[in-house]
């Protein structure tokens, strides 16, 4: 339908404010070194009905909280593959399975012993004994340490409880006292049995039908169909387990498994992060925005309580869980602190119980306020308690003899990585395949990354590292090895796909240095602003060593010696308050040559100094050479401004107005 002009539609302005506030908030949570999802969580109790207001009507942000829970499980199935899951099977079904048992148990005891009924006590147990998946995983992500004792036992138990969410979604409404409870073990074992069929029917697909469906739809070279495609899986499959009775959460969580069987895995999780990312949001938005700030205040010394009491209990279920996986205590002691909030899926939850007649803790009316706030206080706590977690591990590790703790010093923090990874090569094609192929006849290991399942399999079938997706994605540099390689090369179709991957690797790993080779002329301007180190100009790449043949032919090589570098860009920046008025023709160029060119032309090396024009890169002598050619060259082409290309030498000279230009420092 179509809106008459002035006219806006009624969802917009709700939209635009939880954006506009999440996007504010959880810049200034980074700013102030906080987890992002803290502020979208303050973001929604700011706009939220009972607050400012700004957002009233929750259904249209309901319903993008719900696709974002299921998007995020979908990945966390991309990223947790069969064979990963099955690496670390010890420590999610002891570890994780442990920490489950013994939170709920606890948990349900104490509730018992203040006056509710077991329901209430097992349905309470449910809510706390989840942590928050998103949060932890981000925790981790930013601290590096997600593959360290930590963080893969923190993982393993966080991969269980995610698991049991879809038995105790079957479960909850059993314990009810509504007509949802009606159907008594025989119901669970029926939804048991059901889920158990449509597990069999997921892993078949995953294994026989899905990895051809994605190698196909990759072979488009369309980001665009991929990228629907995967996102159809995704919430196809989620709505079609629902339909079989099993819950939206597991079936997400399936789709997501399906695809990571298939070689395309690491291209769909870069594809679908960024929706993921803006639906997660909103839901973490939509959280808050249930918490109203006058209950708060009028239960404060409750919520608090029951903050305390949910940290104790969840420590104490984490650390038997993880003291039981032997990882030692330093790690286990900073994995339980990490795990003590409570998480996303107690909302899930909550929503089950309520529609069964049950409440957290059996507090009725105030259940849902109290466990909106005890969450909210302990997820924005949870940097704080993971701070604690290390400086306690730190503790127990120093009170140690040295070599007795295997792999503690790890769980603690300490980095052992170096950068002794080889070449990272982005893009596929002849050029790319000689580099590769004298890389691996000198030892330097190469990985390359590519969206055409032709190229891939090209490079391994030469028995490169391989890893299909974009470039320009996160995890698809990271999974390539982003962070250990010695050098990055961008071999890609044109100056703008070279320059944003470029700048993403710049952005990730500012240590890496960078060699940029476009297929297309390359625009020295757009590539200087990556910051990358080399830029290869594809004419003048094949241009300069027919010429040197030629020469050398010729007996007029080349000379040797400190001259400009073609692949380096001249960046020069003239200091603030430089009064030439020809400055603002100074841009980023690439050296045409190694020489003054006329010399070159000519068959002669005499010259004394050499300068770049600051328009085309053209490389002339200075005015105390024979030839004079950079003046002659400003001249003629009107290009004033050249820089000396002389080593430690940080000036340009203005051929028109006879002035020095300083360099602006860096």
């Amino acid at each position: 339908m179509l809106l008459a002009a002035g006219e806006s539609p009624s969802y917009l302005g709700p939209v635009v404010a939880l954006l506009v506030a999440a996007g504010v908030i959880g810049y200034l949570s980074v700013r102030v070194r906080v987890v992002p999802i803290v502020g979208f969580l303050l973001a929604g109790v700011l706009i939220g009905p009972h607050q400012l207001g700004l957002v009233s009507e929750t259904s249209t942000v309901t319903a993008a909280a719900d696709i974002g829970v299921i998007l995020l499980l979908f990945t966390i199935g991309v990223e947790f593959s069969l064979a990963r899951l099955a690496s670390i099977k010890k420590l999610v079904l002891l570890g994780g399975g442990v920490q489950v048992l013994l939170t709920t148990a606890l948990t349900a005891a104490l509730v018992a012993a203040s006056g509710a009924d077991w329901r209430t006590a097992v349905f309470t147990g449910f809510l706390v004994a989840l942590s928050s998946t998103a949060i932890v995983l981000k925790v981790l992500s930013a601290s590096g340490r997600t593959t360290q004792p930590v963080g893969q036992s923190s993982v393993g138990a966080l991969v269980f409880q995610d698991l049991a969410v879809v038995l105790m979604v079957l479960v909850v409404p059993l314990l009810g006292t509504g007509s949802a409870g009606g159907g008594g073990p025989w119901e669970l074992l029926r939804a048991l049995g059901t889920a158990t069929v449509v597990l069999a029917v997921v892993l078949v697909v995953a294994r026989r039908v899905m990895p051809p469906v994605l190698e196909r739809v990759a072979r488009t070279c369309s980001p665009e169909v991929f990228l629907l495609t995967v996102v159809a899986i995704g919430l196809g499959t989620a709505y079609v387990t629902s339909l079989a009775g099993v819950s939206v959460a597991l079936g997400a969580f399936l789709a997501g498994l399906v695809v990571s069987e298939s070689r395309h895995s690491a291209h769909a999780l870069g594809e679908i992060l960024p929706l993921q990312i803006v639906f997660s949001a909103v839901f973490f938005v939509s959280i808050g925005m249930l918490l109203d700030l006058r209950e708060l205040g009028r239960l404060w010394w409750l919520v608090l309580l029951l903050a305390l009491a949910v940290v104790v209990v969840k420590v104490v279920g984490s650390l038997a869980a993880l003291t039981v996986v032997r990882i030692g205590a330093p790690a286990a002691v900073s994995g339980s602190l990490l795990l003590a909030q409570i998480g996303e899926f107690s909302f899930v939850l909550q929503r089950s119980g309520d529609e069964a007649g049950l409440t957290p803790a059996g507090l009725g009316a105030d259940g849902e306020q109290v466990l909106i706030a005890v969450t909210v206080v302990l997820m924005v706590a949870t940097p704080a308690l993971a701070a604690a977690g290390d400086r306690i591990s730190r503790w127990l590790l120093a009170r140690r003899p040295a070599g007795t703790e295997r792999g503690s010093r790890q769980g603690a923090g300490e980095e052992t990585g170096d950068r002794t990874g080889g070449v990272l090569i982005s893009g596929w094609g002849p050029v790319a395949d000689g580099l590769a192929r004298t890389l691996a006849s000198r030892g330097v290991p190469v990985s390359v990354t590519t969206l055409s399942p032709d190229h891939a399999a090209e490079v391994q079938a030469q028995g490169h590292t391989v890893v299909r997706g974009d470039p320009a994605r996160e995890n698809v540099l990271t999974e390539a090895g982003l962070h250990t390689a010695r050098l990055v090369v961008v071999c890609e179709n044109d100056t703008e796909e070279c320059a944003r991957i470029a700048t993403v690797v710049r952005q990730l790993a500012p240590a890496v240095p960078s060699v940029l080779r476009p297929r297309d002329e390359a625009d020295a301007t757009t590539l200087a602003a990556t910051g990358a180190d080399h830029v290869i100009d594809t004419p003048r790449a094949v241009t300069r060593p027919l010429t040197s043949v030629v020469l050398r032919r010729l007996d007029m090589a080349e000379p040797d010696g400190p001259y400009p570098a073609p692949s380096v860009v001249v960046d020069f920046v003239p200091q603030t308050g430089t009064e030439c008025p020809h400055v603002t023709d100074i841009q980023p160029v690439l050296p045409t040559s190694t020489g003054c060119v006329a010399c070159l032309r000519a068959g002669r090396d005499d010259w004394v100094h050499l300068r770049v024009c600051l328009r085309c890169g053209h490389v002339g002598c200075c005015d105390s050479s024979p030839g004079r050619h950079a003046s002659g060259h400003a001249d003629a082409a009107a290009h004033p401004v050249a820089a000396s290309a002389e080593p430690g030498e940080t000036w340009a000279w203005c051929f028109l107005d006879h002035t020095r230009i300083p360099r602006k420092e860096a």
